[in-house]
């Protein structure tokens, strides 16, 4: 468990270092409903704050688990110390202390600033955090939050020459981020003489320190020193440029922090909301790690009913205060008139995607049929594979199924390549966890910066003499020499076509066996479609997307899928050679058994 200390220095903490332990009435499940961690808890508890009831529906891991990692109260304290030193500046609470409210501290404030490990660099405790992401329906007081954090970063978080910036996409909404802090800095008595607000920026002199609002990136780019940053209502940035430059400019600073605070957008899959949505999902659900990023979704599910009460407070932390319970009975009511009115309030009120697309393989059934694959005993067994070559610099896949006949399950063995010049982009795009996935050897690196299809060829042909492989299928309109090669030699070479004749069999194979598998495995009797628990295709399932017709046919999208999905395609292609074999009995992927699943 993690210590109570105060972290102005080692020595200090060391020595004031003590038990954190979460309130007595609060049980392993309670926490568990709240989305709270033990030292949140505590915390509250200890300082007299009230337990929200409001849990995000999506919250990512706080970072307990990091080495030397400690939950520091006093950083707590001083940030809602120094939220309380403002004042509100409109409606019913105009001048009165800006106290952040209960579920704010819960699920924002404690995680953020309380968790803390050793620095021998800095020589200090610093935050773990670095990345905040609060996505949350409006009238929320989003803008409040921003605002408190902004002037905090700047004049109360011991950073010299702090450069702390807000971003825009327009001009016009600049203002509309920056007046309302510049509001907070001018209205609160405890800043006057320690703060100078101008037109465009926010300085503390004591410290050299400033905020600003920019509007283009170029305006990021000038200076990029950044201590923090707030990115206001990510979904209306277009392009992706200006918040990569600004994630780029933090690394000289000791504990940056870059804070994204947002409403839904609809679902459009490439935008740059939709790959931070994605990557905040799949921390959650344990598909990618990154202690240093945060981030909690307060949503409902999509088929919620939207004109409930209940449903409403699900979504909206401060509901009852902002927004208040006329305020959303007027919205819904306006939402009752026209579809259009419906999804907008949906995702305005509601933090629905209104075009998100249901998953169609879900993690717990992927996971719940993990189990060990021994290499060496699948040696000789009947085999069926697929190949997908990805293009010249990306990720490659190979599958190969192992039917088993006496009750119709399968082992699944995969295998993955990518240029080794291509791991720092697939880090980005994986929070890390490609380096990982090649140290591990879930993902086999070739050198240089395309393909090397000699590398690959060369485990083909390892397979081809261990197992009895009656086919391998391939994307016939993306054949390569590769696949040629192997065409005019040994290997059972098949084209396999992608589209939804072909594809729609396979998928909803791998979906009815993965099912009964889950169901299986509830029974205490064995997984369906055994695999190894490779990260790599657990990615690729949680990246999942897929087209379907008027018919229900459905086959991989991969152009609106959240990213690369080839050992899903590899998959699918070994799957139609499965389907395509000689009948010897009635298995659980075929059409027609198990549609109750």
């Amino acid at each position: 468990m993690a210590t109570r200390t105060t972290t102005r220095s080692r020595k200090r903490a060391d020595a004031d270092a003590g038990d954190v332990t979460p309130s007595a009435f609060l049980d392993d499940a309670e926490l568990e409903r709240l989305k709270l961690s033990p030292e949140v808890a505590w915390y509250l508890t200890s300082r007299g704050i009230p337990l929200p009831d409001c849990p995000p529906l999506i919250k990512t891991p706080e970072p307990r688990d990091v080495a030397g990692a400690r939950f520091d109260p006093e950083r707590v304290d001083k940030v809602i110390k120094s939220f309380s030193l403002l004042r509100h500046t409109q409606g019913q609470w105009a001048g009165q202390p800006l106290k952040p409210d209960p579920w704010q501290v819960a699920w924002i404030i404690a995680p953020v600033f309380g968790w803390v490990r050793w620095d021998d660099d800095a020589d200090m405790y610093v935050r773990i955090i670095t990345d905040l992401y609060v996505d949350v329906p409006r009238k929320n007081g989003k803008s409040t939050l921003s605002g408190g954090l902004a002037i905090y970063l700047t004049c109360a978080d011991g950073e010299p020459g702090a450069q702390v910036i807000a971003a825009a996409t327009t001009k016009q909404q600049a203002g509309y981020v920056f007046t309302p802090i510049k509001q907070l800095a001018e209205r609160a008595p405890a800043l006057k003489g320690h703060v100078k607000p101008y037109k465009g920026k926010i300085v503390h002199p004591k410290t050299n320190s400033y905020f600003e609002v920019i509007s283009s990136v170029a305006d990021a780019q000038h200076g990029a020193n950044l201590h923090g940053a707030v990115i206001d209502e990510l979904h209306v940035h277009k392009d992706p440029e200006m918040v990569e430059v600004i994630e780029t400019g933090t690394g000289s600073r000791r504990q940056p922090l870059i804070v994204i605070i947002t409403t839904a957008d609809s679902g459009k899959p490439e935008t740059i909301y939709n790959r931070k949505r994605t990557r905040i999902e799949q921390l959650a659900r344990g598909v990618l790690e990154d202690p240093s990023v945060y981030g909690v979704v307060w949503a409902v599910p999509k088929d919620a009913d939207p004109f409930v009460e209940a449903t409403w407070r699900a979504a909206n932390p401060g509901f009852g205060i902002s927004p208040t319970r006329s305020y959303l009975e007027r919205k819904a009511r306006e939402a009752q008139q026209s579809p259009a009115d419906l999804a907008k309030f949906q995702r305005l009120h509601l933090g629905i995607r209104t075009k998100q697309v249901t998953k169609f393989l879900t993690l717990e059934a992927w996971r719940a049929n993990q189990a060990l694959v021994d290499e060496v005993k699948l040696r000789g067994r009947e085999a069926y594979g697929g190949l997908d070559l990805a293009s010249v610099s990306d990720l490659n896949a190979l599958a190969w199924l192992f039917p088993d006949d006496e009750d119709g399950s399968l082992d699944l063995l995969l295998r993955f390549w990518t240029p080794e010049d291509n791991l720092p982009a697939l880090d980005k795009r994986t929070a890390g966890a490609a380096s990982r996935w090649a140290a591990e050897g879930w993902l086999t690196t070739t050198s240089g910066n395309v393909t090397d299809y000699d590398a690959i060829g060369r485990v083909v042909r390892r397979d081809l003499d261990q197992f009895d492989v009656k086919s391998l299928g391939f994307d016939r309109w993306g054949s390569t020499s590769l696949t040629n090669d192997l065409e005019g030699e040994r290997a059972p070479m098949v084209g396999v076509g992608q589209g939804y004749k072909t594809m729609s069999p396979a998928l909803k194979a791998v979906k009815r066996v993965l099912l009964l598998g889950e169901r299986q495995v509830r029974q205490g009797r064995r997984p369906m479609l055994r695999h190894g628990g490779n990260p790599v295709m657990t990615w690729m399932v949680d990246n999942l997307a897929i087209q379907m017709d008027a018919s229900g046919n459905v086959k991989p999208d991969k152009a609106n899928s959240a990213d690369k999905i080839d050992g899903v395609s590899a998959l699918c292609d070994a799957m139609s050679e499965v389907l395509a074999r000689p009948p010897k009995r009635r298995s659980a992927y075929e059409d027609g058994e198990f549609e109750a699943i």
